[in-house]
Parts: structure tokens; sequence; C-alpha cells
């Protein structure tokens, strides 16, 4: 018998470039030139921003020498799906994609899972550039190479980790965004500033009123603030098996919210409605007090966000949803709870009754 090991220490530098700035896109294809001069290029898209930007871009890639073709799907949560991934990948076999043709995923959280996943799998793995242009994106989805689509399920149960190979911020292109959307983005900064950086929470505290995305100048600040905490998390955990995990913040219950609501909240509404909702699940536990509970509610609010559980029409699949979130154990959802603002305790086992009673009374009481 003979025994054989297979070392898999990493031989390939895959570090990347996030650049973040107002006009961040009109070097996209030069970039591209420089780094992969020959490649073929797929722009994936969705419905809207294919008309906002899509065609614009593809139209600077042509003239830049680059041979693109746009291929684009409709735009929600709901093209989150395994029949969009197929489409898109027929789609990119016919335009005869290889192994040495690069995917750009320019939309936002939603394009830029569906795009990854897509680069992920197709030919086992071609590069990708994120190009996101929602908030929400910005400062989170786009960094960290976590891509995947939906399941009946449960969101983000079927996914692979696939860095890209550079991400292009552009807050210019946040002008465009109807302004729920814009709220939404507003819920993720502010849970990387509750889990990582009590600082930024408090820049965050006095500059709200502020925030606008006729602002670029603070907007491009929030957003490079949100991205290089995100970069550092990313580094000292890629594949999520410790520290990464506190990015997860709000996340439990928001999901088994957008689930159970068949995504008529949107992500960024049910992550902060989820932000609230364990805060105060810790809050009961003994881990924040009623002061850290209360800035959190109050920012939120002051950012044009909500704090209170909707009226859901399915509880079984609600809590349903919390068991098979990918990060339950043995049937059981394991929590990242806020001990204080800037700081969270990962893994907590909270009692099923406890979940129940605070969802209950905050559908009752907001």
């Amino acid at each position: 018998m003979s025994k054989i090991t297979v070392h898999l220490a990493q031989t390939v530098d895959r570090s990347y470039r996030i650049e973040v700035k107002p006009g961040a896109l009109d070097s996209l294809a030069a970039f591209i030139l420089r780094q992969r001069r020959g490649s073929k290029v797929f722009i994936i898209t969705d419905s809207n921003v294919e008309m906002l930007v899509g065609r614009k871009i593809q139209r600077k890639m042509y003239e830049a020498g680059l041979e693109t073709l746009l291929l684009s799907f409709p735009a929600g949560e709901k093209s989150k799906n395994q029949r969009i991934v197929h489409a898109l990948h027929t789609q990119l076999l016919a335009g005869d994609i290889r192994r040495d043709s690069l995917i750009v995923a320019l939309g936002g959280g939603v394009v830029g899972d569906v795009a990854g996943y897509v680069a992920a799998t197709i030919s086992r793995g071609v590069a990708f550039i994120q190009v996101p242009t929602t908030l929400l994106s910005q400062v989170d989805s786009s960094v960290g190479g976590k891509v995947g689509i939906n399941h009946p399920r449960g969101k983000n149960l079927i996914g692979a980790f696939h860095q890209p190979m550079a991400v292009f911020v552009d807050p210019d292109v946040l002008r465009t965004l109807p302004q729920r959307e814009f709220c939404s983005g507003l819920a993720e900064v502010v849970k990387i500033a509750a889990a990582l950086d009590r600082r930024l929470f408090q820049f965050l505290e006095r500059n709200a009123h502020r925030v606008s995305k006729s602002n670029p100048k603070l907007l491009t600040e929030i957003i490079s603030r949100c991205v290089a905490l995100k970069a550092a998390v990313v580094e000292a955990d890629e594949f999520e098996s410790g520290l990464r995990r506190s990015l997860n913040l709000g996340h439990t219950i928001g999901h088994a919210i957008e689930s159970s609501t068949n995504y008529s909240i949107n992500h960024g509404e049910a992550v902060a409605i989820g932000l609230v909702t364990e805060s105060t699940v810790a809050h009961r536990m003994g881990l924040l007090s009623s002061r850290e509970l209360d800035r959190l509610i109050s920012l939120l609010k002051k950012l044009g966000l909500p704090t209170g559980m909707p009226q859901l029409r399915n509880t079984t699949k609600f809590f349903s949803s919390l068991s098979a979130d990918k990060k339950s154990v043995g049937g059981r959802a394991k929590y990242v709870l806020l001990s204080a603002i800037g700081s969270c305790v990962i893994g907590v086992d909270v009692s099923t009754t406890l979940v129940q009673n605070v969802v209950m009374e905050s559908r009752r009481v907001r």
C-alpha cells in the first residue's frame, strides 16, 4: 500500500487591486489591456444596468480594441438561481469562451454573485473583474470572492470562493440608484462598522445627515474605509472559518426574512432588520447594553432604514430558513451577536424560544 500526500501550498499570488474613486470606470478598459491583452471579454450584467451603463462600457471596450460580448439577465434577487446560471453558461459557450477569457461582473450584489459563480464554474474557472454599481455591492459583496446563488431552501446555499482579478468602485454611478437601493447599501455600511470599527460607527453617527448620492467625497471616504476593513478580514480569513464570520452580523435573521417574504424586502432592508433583531437577542442574553442597542437603532433610522420585523405571511418558512442557514450546526442556527459597537461574538447558540419571542415582539412594537 502506498501513502501519497497532496501538498496544496499556494504557489500563485492571488492578490488584487481595489480602486475606489469617482470616474474609476474610465480606466477599466486600459487595465484589461495591460493585464489580459488579446483576451475575449464577456460583460455580464442585469437588464437595468445594461441600459444605464452596460452598453456604454461595452462601446469603450470596442474602442480600446477589446473583443467584447455583453450578456444580461432580468434584474432582481429572483434571478439568482440555477436556471439563469445555466442560460449564461450556454451563452458563454456559444460565444467561444476559453480559459484565458475574462468575465466582467457589472452590477449590484446579485450580478456579482451570479457572474462570479459563473466565472468560477465555466471551463473550471476563468478570471473575472468586479465592477459594483450599487452601494451595497461596493462596500461589501464585491470584495472577498464569495459568489453563489440561492436555492428554494435558502439564500446563498450554492456557491464557491472565487477571488476577482480586480475590483473597480466608482461612486459616481450611485447617482442613478433609486433612493431605496441607496439606503439598502447603507445597511451593509452600518453592519461593517458595528461589527468591526467603533470609530467608523461614530463617524457615521456624526455625518448621517450628510450621507447622500450627491456627496461623492463623503461616499468615497465611507466606501474606502469599509473596503479596507473588509479586505483586512478577507486576508486574515479567506474561507470564512473564523474572523470573517463577523461580517454575517444581521444576516442570519436577514436571510430568513428575504426567503420567507419571497424577496419582496430587499437585502439591505432585511439586514437592517436583522441587525436590530439579533442585537435585541444579544441584549436579552446580557451581551449588549441597552445604550449600544439604542445607538444602533437610532443610526439605522437616521439613514432611512427599517428596524422592525415585517408582517410574515409564512412564519413556518421563516423559522425553517433559520435552520437551513449555511452557518447552522446540527439544524440549529449559530449567530453572530454584538457585544459592543465595534465588537461581536461569533458562533453563539441562541434558544429558539428567545428568537421567537423577540421576533413576535418586534412585529407588535415597531
